[in-house]
């Protein structure tokens, strides 16, 4: 009775909905089934019973729901009225007893206006795809709508996309598209989306609701719909096939949410996470195709292809508002090799002030074990620490002076590799300390008795490397036993676990269930320190592109806070001390004003937060013209140091193995490890 009830009443929702948009008669309207309800009473349960975070799921937190899942439908403000909003505020205190219950129906009451809503405005896109629009005009279009309210009326929402297609319009004819052009990519960019939308199902409005639960719980809790879990499990569907990366649905974009060590997008070093894939071309000379409104599988089958075969991708940069400049990436696919993934080395030969220094590059882009080997052959298995111990080997027999370690990129992996990979280059003792629920600790020690390795050694981060990455990075810090350069890390100081919904079950019922991803504890520093939001701030920072509440765990609202608990007992090493540190830092600011990679990085990057800072753009074409050659004026202004030489590169210029590393951060940490040899050599 209570399931025909609710049905009865979602049936009369939909034709209040459906009234309101006669002229769409054959319009799918999505509804819920059995066995989302049943899923949906389950996952509450987990989340209350297991998760780290000890809140109950009531009137406060109904609203951060409520609030997630209209930001997850339309965060730009793009597609509602305020009459829609308002009309939803009856649901905004009901759905913690809703989701408790197994009620779905305002859920899915909302996705129906929102989906006809798109659709409205997809019928006007289409059909003002080839107006003529005057950009001798003085007008602006609102690209980050984040802080203006929704639109009053049909009227408004028809301007803001009169804007929205103008700027679009505009931004094909600065490339050099000619009108007929603009008109065709335009139609053929709308009529795709409306496809897309067209295709929803109910799993995704699904997915969406659970997502807008879990994710108030904390950001690194998920839902997975039982195809999706799949994919999550196999790395299939939704893995990039050919570049190494993993997509995921973000209101109109597709975005990277996880790129494979050793993969092709890996290897580019262009690619980000949560970069936003807005076209792909095939090959070097195709077109760029829009796939903004796209589904993401449907964005993964445009990536796939032949090994050794080129695409191309246009992104819009992690972190950056719509209608920010974007980039282009060209990528070579391939499959993705094991061996890629594991630690690598490289010797680099450098002379600085007239001493040689030969430099043993160590890059570690993931923190792996092989299990089932280790299981097999405990004492030679395929893991980051042994593979680590090998190339130091290598390194130690070519005469290295110091050993730096590479962990940008690196999002995390195996804890146990942390720990182990830590103890590699101190002696023992502890590394890590885990916090449970009901406050229950756990310190992870080291049990090597002595360092593998004891000489110089420096470590790269930046706002890519997280969790495990932090952990060890952290610890080389504590210890002070290595210099820590490059930029802040993610500050990722959460631990998860991933069990289908079917092993919460007492018994198994048969139906095909999902999978969560929830927090189960908390990373802590030996100085008792969290990593979480604050991850690890290096000791020589380099400059960033990305600010922490712009990206990272800082710029995740429902982010656990940072806290402390007790330090562990532990013996810093103090191989490195302020003196030094000053010492080097001194250098570092020398070459920033010097070298001109690094002028140019400071410039690029001073640029792109320029660029997405800005929240209104001009729609005037000659404004917009003379942005560009502005831009182009400025980057022919930088001081080209490379025309008179310092000391230092004029030492300098013989060394190929130094002077061909393009990449300004790695150059630079690669200095700043000779500066630290040489300064224990004058210690010495």
């Amino acid at each position: 009775m209570k399931m025909m009830r609710k049905l009865m009443i979602y049936t009369l929702m939909l034709l209040a909905v459906k009234a309101s948009w006669a002229e769409r008669d054959t319009t799918q309207y999505l509804q819920p089934t059995e066995s989302h309800m049943k899923e949906a009473r389950i996952i509450v349960q987990i989340l209350d019973y297991v998760h780290y975070r000890d809140i109950d799921l009531n009137d406060s937190l109904s609203s951060v729901i409520f609030d997630n899942f209209i930001e997850s439908l339309d965060g730009n403000k793009n597609y509602f009225l305020q009459s829609d909003i308002k009309s939803f505020e009856k649901y905004r205190f009901t759905l913690d007893e809703d989701l408790k219950r197994g009620n779905l129906v305002p859920a899915f009451y909302i996705f129906n206006i929102y989906r006809n809503r798109i659709l409205s405005r997809l019928d006007y896109a289409i059909a003002h795809a080839g107006d003529r629009f005057d950009f001798n005009k003085n007008e602006s279009f609102m690209v980050d709508r984040e802080d203006v309210p929704y639109a009053a009326s049909e009227a408004e929402l028809d301007e803001l996309w009169r804007k929205t297609l103008k700027s679009q319009a505009l931004s094909l004819k600065l490339s050099g598209s000619e009108d007929d052009k603009i008109k065709d990519l335009l139609t053929k960019r709308y009529e795709r989306f409306q496809s897309n939308v067209e295709k929803y199902n109910s799993n995704d409005v699904f997915e969406i609701f659970m997502n807008s639960l879990t994710e108030s719980f904390d950001p690194h809790t998920n839902y997975f719909t039982p195809l999706n879990a799949e994919d999550f499990e196999m790395n299939s569907k939704k893995s990039l096939e050919g570049i190494g990366a993993t997509l995921q649905q973000d209101n109109d974009y597709t975005k990277i949410v996880e790129l494979r060590p050793g993969g092709p997008a890996f290897k580019s070093g262009e690619v980000d996470k949560d970069d936003r894939v807005v076209g792909v071309a095939q090959g070097a000379d195709g077109e760029m195709v829009s796939v903004i409104g796209w589904r993401s599988d449907e964005v993964a089958g445009q990536i796939r292809g032949p090994k050794g075969t080129l695409v191309r991708l246009e992104l819009l940069p992690a972190g950056a508002s719509a209608g920010a400049e974007t980039k282009t990436v060209a990528i070579v696919r391939d499959k993705i090799n094991l061996d890629d993934a594991k630690a690598k080395s490289q010797v680099v030969q450098m002379t600085e002030n007239g001493q040689e220094y030969t430099l043993g590059i160590i890059s570690v882009p993931d923190f792996y074990l092989n299990a089932d080997e280790m299981e097999t052959n405990p004492e030679d298995y395929t893991s980051t620490t042994n593979d680590v111990k090998k190339l130091i080997k290598d390194l130690e027999a070519q005469g290295v002076d110091g050993v730096m370690l590479d962990l940008r990129n690196n999002g995390g992996g195996a804890l146990f590799e942390a720990i182990n990979l830590s103890g590699l280059f101190i002696p023992g003792g502890p590394v890590v300390q885990v916090r449970y629920p009901q406050d229950r600790k756990e310190v992870l020690d080291s049990d090597n008795a002595q360092m593998f390795y004891d000489g110089p050694l420096s470590v790269v981060i930046n706002r890519f490397s997280a969790s495990a990455s932090e952990i060890f990075a952290g610890a080389i810090q504590d210890y002070k036993r290595g210099v820590i350069v490059g930029e802040q890390s993610y500050g990722k100081g959460t631990v998860q676990q991933v069990r289908g919904l079917n092993d919460f079950l007492r018994q198994s019922t048969g139906d095909d269930l999902g999978l969560i991803k929830y927090t189960i504890a908390k990373f802590y520093r030996v100085t008792g320190s969290s990593t979480q939001h604050r991850g690890v701030t290096p000791d020589i920072e380099f400059p960033s592109v990305y600010s922490a509440s712009e990206f990272g765990e800082s710029s995740q609202p429902s982010a656990l806070p940072w806290d402390k608990i007790d330090p562990t007992n532990f013996k810093p090493l103090n191989y490195v001390d302020a003196n030094l540190i000053s010492s080097l830092r001194k250098q570092y600011d020398k070459r920033m004003k010097e070298d001109q990679l690094l002028v140019d990085l400071q410039f690029d990057i001073e640029e792109m937060k320029k660029s997405r800072a800005r929240k209104e753009i001009s729609l005037n074409y000659d404004v917009r013209k003379k942005e560009q050659e502005d831009l182009e004026k400025r980057r022919a202004a930088r001081v080209k140091v490379g025309a008179s030489l310092t000391e230092l590169e004029a030492n300098q210029v013989d060394d190929r193995s130094l002077d061909d590393i393009k990449d300004p951060y790695l150059k630079e940490s690669i200095r700043l490890l000779a500066d630290q040899i040489q300064a224990a050599r004058k210690k010495g």
